[in-house]
């Protein structure tokens, strides 16, 4: 997919942006660029208040940071079992008949504006399947309806529709959401992913 951290260019060609497991100390980077997407697209839809804690919340199976040939964070995603409100595994384990823990939930994936469509976004939604895979889950995602963009990348990456639901935010809030199931064959969790994540997912 794309080199990790440590791993060099050939000779001659430019360094490329990388992935890499995140560490504590990048929660700060991770807040900053975050607030950028906020400020450029709206996401998240409603600021968290403790948005470090937002990005490190319990159960994560996983997370990981893009960064830029400089070594700077720029990107993010995380994997986590299926929590309360979560509806995508729920739906795809219907659909399977494996039930909702046979499921990992791609989320908190946001790419700073100012380095979109250099592929960061491809390489950590891609990363984030990967370990699906390896964990033996399938990974599915959930997207604001209003952000028709990231619908639309998410079914050229091959990710399968599964319904559009109602979701509850909180005792005043009712969202209406998207929800995927990634690609199986040769685009699944251990092959591939061939576009640039340029949008985040709730």
């Amino acid at each position: 997919m794309g080199m990790s951290s440590g791993t060099h260019a050939p000779r001659g060609e430019r360094p490329g942006p990388a992935v890499r497991p995140r560490a504590e100390g990048d929660l700060g980077d991770c807040v900053r660029v975050l607030a950028e997407v906020h400020r450029h697209d709206g996401y998240p839809v409603n600021w968290p208040g403790r948005p470090a804690e937002w990005l490190a919340r319990a159960g994560m199976l996983g997370a990981w940071v893009g960064t830029a040939p400089d070594g700077r964070v720029v990107g993010h995603v995380g994997l986590s079992r299926s929590g309360d409100g979560d509806l995508a595994p729920a739906l795809w384990g219907e659909r399977n008949g494996t039930g909702a823990e046979g499921a990992a939930v791609v989320s908190r994936l946001f790419v700073d504006p100012w380095t979109r469509g250099r592929g960061i976004g491809a390489l950590l939604l891609g990363r984030a399947v990967r370990e699906a895979g390896r964990l033996g889950l399938h990974p599915v995602l959930e997207v604001v309806a209003s952000d028709t963009a990231a619908a639309a990348l998410y079914e050229r990456l091959g990710w399968e529709f599964l319904a559009t639901r109602e979701q509850r935010w909180g005792s005043r809030q009712t969202v209406t959401v998207h929800c995927y199931a990634g690609p199986t064959g040769p685009t699944g969790p251990t092959g591939p992913v061939g576009a640039s994540a340029q949008d985040e997912v709730v």
